[in-house]
């Protein structure tokens, strides 16, 4: 596919360095040395530390004589408090660097500490684009799932518990200093969690490869990533056990981080987050149940780019019209989640059709996400999409 020739300006967004590779993990305490720490707060969540996560690092930190502190308190969908809070755990503990270890929310609760370690006020004081002052300390992020990418991007997201929604933050000093990408971390991850965090990776690359936002660097990743989602998610799914599928999904979710970093998202995202916040929803499944309600309304935006990911995703388009060819991607995205067991359907998650309105509300708070969407949204779009959802 031809890239079209602009005078607009295309920026790449990654942190300074990324390690990927079996056994990286083991790194972690000689790069602590190469950041400048000396004493870094590990913060990580309850589940990760129950399955053993930990262990690598901890044992790593105490090879190189590195002490550290662990804040294992991150929530799923993390409020804002929690960053707040692991702020000062690291003041207490007179630590001088961050290691994120876990799923999304432990990567961006770290990414948040690194931030209000070095600037004033509450985390939620500098959500919105570039208002952080200062460069954080300094942070190794390390993905225990394939999802969210959240090791790569110059974004974090969390839950503004008074006004009950998703807010973010953007700067460039989100960005890690160093991201470490270890297959064999995703090797414990249960079916379900494999299955949302692996939408959530296939989102994040559909959405970028066709927003009004995609760059040549957005295009060349995301093109990889849906690849080898649409290969390698099912059997990571079937076989935990399987090291070339979690080998492939843990760098499809890093390359689809990196992809929509410079690309930017959409109304996937936009209309996902009130499932998260009103019912508790894994950010991944909440994205899986709109992935091809948003793809099919979006179709007329931009065929071409659909049509294209209905072949990466394996579909025959030979012979098709544009159009054809390009409702495939939504029948392959369809039959994807059929593979792994998850309905893209509200009602099977006991959500009641009063609570449309409701949805519809949440959704329009995120109008922000319908900018790189291509195509414009109105209110009765959003109704008309949460009610096919439904």
């Amino acid at each position: 596919m031809a890239q079209v020739i602009s005078d607009r300006l295309h920026v790449f967004y990654c942190p300074h360095r990324v390690i990927f590779g079996l056994n990286s993990s083991r790194s972690v305490g000689s790069e602590v040395r190469a950041i400048g720490g000396n004493k870094p707060l590990v913060v990580t969540d309850p589940g990760v530390v129950q399955a053993g996560l930990l262990e690598p690092v901890r044992k790593s930190l105490q090879e190189a004589s590195i002490p550290f502190v662990v804040f294992d308190k991150v929530e799923p969908e993390p409020p804002a408090r929690l960053v707040d809070q692991g702020t000062e755990v690291f003041r207490e503990n007179g630590c001088d660097s961050v290691i994120g270890l876990g799923g999304g929310s432990s990567l961006d609760v770290a990414k948040g500490i690194s931030i209000m370690a070095t600037n004033e006020g509450k985390v939620l004081d500098y959500c919105g684009v570039d208002l952080v002052k200062r460069r954080g300390v300094p942070k190794i992020l390390i993905p225990t799932t394939a999802g969210t990418g959240s090791e790569i991007t110059r974004v974090f997201v969390i839950t503004d518990e008074a006004e009950n929604t998703k807010k973010v933050v953007f700067s460039p000093y989100v960005l890690a200093e160093l991201a470490i990408v270890d297959p064999l971390l995703t090797l414990s991850m249960p079916p379900k969690v494999t299955a949302d965090t692996g939408l959530d990776a296939l989102v994040h690359a559909i959405e970028t490869y066709v927003s009004a936002g995609a760059t040549p660097f957005s295009d060349i990743l995301a093109e990889k990533a849906i690849e080898w989602i649409a290969r390698y998610l099912p059997i990571a799914w079937s076989k935990g056990s399987n090291l070339e599928a979690r080998y492939y999904m843990s760098l499809a979710s890093t390359v689809a981080g990196m992809a929509f970093g410079s690309g930017g998202l959409g109304a996937v995202h936009g209309l996902c987050y009130p499932l998260g916040t009103e019912y508790h929803m894994s950010h991944g499944r909440s994205n899986g149940i709109m992935l091809p309600h948003v793809m099919r309304f979006n179709l007329p935006g931009n065929p071409e780019k659909f049509a294209r990911i209905a072949q990466l995703m394996g579909c025959c388009t030979e012979g098709l019209s544009l159009m054809e060819a390009a409702q495939k991607a939504v029948e392959a995205v369809e039959k994807l989640l059929e593979s792994i067991e998850v309905s893209y359907r509200l009602r099977d998650y006991g959500i009641p059709e009063s609570d449309l309105p409701k949805l519809v509300e949440g959704g329009m708070k995120q109008s922000r996400l319908f900018v790189p969407n291509p195509r414009d949204l109105t209110e009765d779009d959003v109704r008309r999409i949460y009610r096919e959802a439904f």
